[in-house]
């Protein structure tokens, strides 16, 4: 018997603090801590085994959420600089995800609450650690983004790191790329973020940006100013050099703000102003894409 694989083993002998198993040959023990269910003795139990806290096989009666022959997605607990990620597996021990198999720079290692998805792996002395996917695991799972997502929104974790950016897959499957340039921080391994489709590929794949859309980034005042130019037909008699009063009246905020607010739709190609009225483009599309 070895710590990681599961055995089906008879009940031979119960004891203060659990039941010894027997395979015929060698027992092991089930410590009360890891029953599940009613047993007695010559009763026939699937276990898992382990090393105990003291690195000793023993058995639980508990399901590991990931196996040395499959892959799931798993939460991190618990991140240590000189060690790794430490992920719930389900058991009583948690297992690392070793720091050379996590992101060189420390800034973007996973923490606790990301999802990290993951295969089960036992050292030959018993220990279990965690293996991250690797890109031919992903490839499984992956399916095509159709065209009609473009400039939609999409949510996923991030389950791979390279110098241009960060791969993501998707809760639908899609395989998603977030340049550098689209993004204001890297995001960590296993974060899960939202950003909007820019661009999707001929063999499915899409870019994806985690920038606020223009009309996101311009501000409440500039929604306001949009909103009451909408209302006016698009078009408003006011601009940069309006009555101060005026402005406050109007719109309940000081020239100052007004400005700038208007130097935003500017910016981005909202409005125009021509003498002293402030005008929206014909094509009102202050989306970046």
């Amino acid at each position: 018997m070895k710590a990681g694989t599961f055995e089906t083993l008879r009940i031979d002998e119960k004891v203060d603090y659990g039941y010894y198993l027997t395979n015929g040959e060698e027992r092991v023990l089930l410590h009360k801590t890891q029953i599940t269910d009613e047993i007695k003795v010559g009763d026939e139990l699937d276990v898992f085994l382990l090393l105990d806290s003291e690195d000793r096989l023993s058995a639980t009666m508990k399901k590991p959420k990931i196996t040395e022959d499959t892959y799931e997605w798993v939460e991190v607990v618990d991140v240590l600089e000189r060690s790794g990620a430490f992920i719930d597996i389900g058991l009583s021990k948690d297992a690392l995800v070793a720091d050379d198999h996590l992101p060189f720079l420390r800034e973007v290692w996973p923490q606790a609450g990301d999802m990290l998805y993951c295969t089960l792996k036992v050292t030959n002395n018993g220990k279990l650690f965690a293996r991250l996917g690797t890109e031919e695991v992903f490839e499984s799972k992956f399916i095509e983004a159709d065209r009609e997502l473009f400039n939609k929104e999409v949510s996923g974790v991030v389950y791979r790191m390279i110098i241009a950016g960060s791969y993501i897959i998707t809760d639908e499957g899609y395989k998603g790329f977030i340049h550098s340039s689209q993004r204001t921080l890297e995001p960590r391994l296993g974060e899960r973020v939202t950003g909007r489709v820019i661009d999707v590929k001929e063999d499915g794949t899409m870019n994806v940006s985690l920038l606020p859309r223009k009309h996101e980034a311009i501000g409440v005042d500039a929604e306001k100013i949009l909103a009451y130019m909408e209302d006016r037909g698009g078009a408003m008699p006011y601009w940069d050099k309006s009555d101060p009063d005026d402005i406050k009246e109007t719109f309940d905020m000081s020239k100052g703000a007004f400005k700038r607010a208007v130097g935003n739709l500017m910016k981005y190609g909202a409005v125009y102003q021509e003498e002293g009225w402030t005008f929206k483009t014909r094509e009102q599309d202050i989306n970046p894409e």
